[in-house]
Parts: C-alpha cells; sequence; structure tokens
C-alpha cells in the first residue's frame, strides 16, 4: 500500500476474538522516511536544479581548464607555479568560508523559535578548516620566500626575507591568524575565532593591492567587504543545510532557512556591488568588454560573473520554494545545488588571484 507523502510497510498483528476465532489484523506503519520532511529527502524539481548547474559549469569550462586555457591566444606569459598558487589560494578561500560561515550560522541558531532545547547543532568543522587554511598559508609564505616562485628546493627559501618585505609580513600575518583560529576553534571559546578570521581577511585585502597601485587603501576595502560576503555566504549556506538535516527538518529548520535566506540577500548585494567597483577599478569601462575576451584575467572573471549569476538564479528559486511551498523544506534541493555552485566560484577566485593583471588599454 503506498500513500502519498512515503510508504507504508503492512504490520500483522494478532487480533483479539472469542475463542476459536484466529483472525488477524493487518495495520500500516509508515516507515521512517514519512517522519521526514519532504525537503530532506526527495526534492521536486531535480532535473530543473541540475539543468541550471550543468549549463552554469559548462559556461565556465574553458577558462576553468587551467592558466593555460585562459592564457591562449592573449599573448600574455604565464607566471611560473600558477595553477599551484592558484590551487593554494583556492583551499584558504574555502578554509575561510567554512570557519566564517560556521560561526554565523551558530549565531542564527540562537533562540531560534521551535528549535529543540538545546538545539543539536552538527559536528563542527572549523579546526579542521583551519589546518587546512594553515597548510596554505604556509604554502603561500613559502612562494613569497622564493620571490613569488614555487620553490624546488630548499635552498631557494629564503625565510629569512618574509620579515623583510611587505609581502612577506603579510603572508607571515595569515599563517598566524591560521595556527590561532585553529587553537580558538579547539577551545572552549570557538567565537573568538572572529578575530584571526578577520585579520585574515584584512591581509588578503592589503595582499591585493600593493602600494604601487592607484588609490589602494579603496581597493582595500573593497575587497575587505567582498572577501567576507563570500565567504559568509558560501561557508553559512553549507552549515545551514547541514544543521537542517541533523535537525531532521520540522519548523526549526525552516526558520533557520529563513534567516539565512534574509541575510543571504544582503551578503549577494555586497558581493554584487564591490565585485562591480573592483573591476571596474582593474579594467576601465572603455575597455571592458575587449579586456574581458582578451586577457586571461577577463576570461576568468567572466566565468566568475556567468557562476554567480547562476547561484543568484539558484537562491532566488530556494528563496520563492522556502516562502510559497506548502513544505518550505523543499527549498533545501536548489540550496544544496547552489552550495556545489559556490564551491566553484570559489576555486575560479582562487584562480583568479594567480593570473596576472590586465594592463591598463
Amino acid at each position: 500500500m503506498h500513500t502519498d507523502s512515503a510508504r507504508s510497510v503492512p504490520l500483522r498483528l494478532p487480533h483479539r476474538a472469542p475463542p476459536g476465532d484466529d483472525r488477524e489484523v493487518t495495520l500500516i506503519r509508515p516507515t521512517s522516511e514519512a517522519a521526514r520532511p519532504r525537503g530532506l529527502v526527495r526534492g521536486t524539481g531535480a532535473g530543473r536544479a541540475a539543468a541550471v548547474l550543468v549549463l552554469t559549469l559548462l559556461a565556465a569550462l574553458i577558462p576553468l581548464l587551467g592558466p593555460s586555457a585562459a592564457l591562449h591566444g592573449t599573448g600574455e606569459a604565464a607566471a611560473p607555479g600558477t595553477a599551484g598558487i592558484g590551487l593554494l589560494r583556492t583551499v584558504l578561500f574555502a578554509a575561510l568560508a567554512v570557519l566564517a560561515g560556521e560561526l554565523l550560522v551558530h549565531r542564527l541558531a540562537r533562540r531560534l523559535p521551535g528549535a529543540p532545547a538545546p538545539a543539536p547543532m552538527p559536528r563542527g568543522w572549523s579546526a579542521y578548516a583551519a589546518v587546512a587554511g594553515l597548510a596554505a598559508a604556509l604554502g603561500l609564505a613559502l612562494v613569497v620566500a622564493t620571490g613569488n616562485l614555487v620553490p624546488h628546493h630548499l635552498s631557494q627559501i629564503d625565510l629569512g626575507g618574509l620579515y623583510r618585505t611587505r609581502d612577506g609580513a603579510l603572508a607571515l600575518l595569515e599563517v598566524n591568524a591560521f595556527l590561532v583560529a585553529a587553537l580558538c576553534a579547539a577551545s572552549r571559546r570557538p567565537a573568538t575565532q572572529a578575530w584571526p578570521l578577520a585579520a585574515v581577511v584584512a591581509a588578503e585585502a592589503l595582499r591585493a593591492h600593493p602600494t604601487t597601485e592607484h588609490s589602494p587603501l579603496v581597493g582595500s576595502a573593497l575587497t575587505v567587504v567582498h572577501l567576507t560576503c563570500a565567504s559568509l555566504w558560501t561557508g553559512a549556506l553549507l552549515h545551514t543545510l547541514r544543521t537542517c538535516a541533523r535537525w531532521r527538518g520540522g519548523p526549526a529548520a525552516a526558520a533557520l532557512l529563513g534567516r539565512y535566506a534574509r541575510v543571504a540577500a544582503v551578503l549577494l548585494a555586497g558581493v554584487t556591488a564591490t565585485g562591480v567597483c573592483s573591476s571596474l577599478r582593474r579594467m576601465p569601462p572603455h575597455s571592458v568588454l575587449e579586456q574581458l575576451t582578451g586577457t586571461a584575467y577577463g576570461r576568468v572573471l567572466l566565468a566568475k560573473v556567468v557562476l554567480v549569476a547562476g547561484v543568484a538564479l539558484l537562491a532566488l528559486w530556494a528563496r520563492t520554494r522556502l516562502h510559497r511551498a506548502a513544505d518550505p523544506l523543499t527549498a533545501c534541493l536548489p540550496a544544496r545545488v547552489e552550495v556545489v555552485a559556490l564551491g566553484a566560484v570559489v576555486a575560479v577566485s582562487g584562480l583568479l588571484t594567480a593570473l596576472p593583471l590586465p594592463l591598463p588599454w
């Protein structure tokens, strides 16, 4: 026997009847899936979500094949170790997102209506993320110590030089910040991770805009906002979905997803505004179209724009389901696809930071 919401299992039990009557009755017991919200077990529209994700990733395939593909035909020379540096920055950005996202979701889950008391949270990934970020920061520090080249021998590494240059000092700051974040994650007050994470964001913003650049402080301020919003958006969505699964749905999970959706709208606006401003600083308006297709940096940036546009559509779809569907937790399906696409955005961002900046035309 089947119902609309879940499969049922017949259960035969003896029926109390007069002596000599051996009749049995069949009771219907729903399986455990019936107790779960449909959005966490099986979502509708899986084909549409997969189609959006596939189209978004296909649009970004050419620049994501690697630095050589992005540089092909541009006349630009590839810096040694671009792929390795891009990978290290991807790991660093992903670690920052996981750490920041968990902090935000723990704050959103406080005093949530209908939440179990105490609210059981999924096992944190902060300690693992901090260790991964520390490893990536160490790798990038070694690159700086070798003159912004990937070292092949220990003799090429000048650790003392890290203390004599601006880039070296910023690299050491990131290493120490991730180390402190790892210690905070293992302590009884994990919320103190916010301070070392802020130091990582500040160091990345200063590194991305050297003093020789026009108005470097303006560029650094834009990067601080952009990186903070992007990290919170990506990491908080991941931890929100994990928390909803841990709570096995219910009103509390829907309320948490709604709180995240309201915050995510602000974060998306921050990412978009700062991204546009930063891009126009790198590529003047009169030449932006040519540089988007004629330079490696522009091609990867274009891929990132396409990915973010796809993510925004997925976020809109999830928000619509959250407010209009009979079961708000059906929004988890497009949200899962969204978090995968955001992971691709993080990878593209890591590659983007390793490519040479376009020359002003």
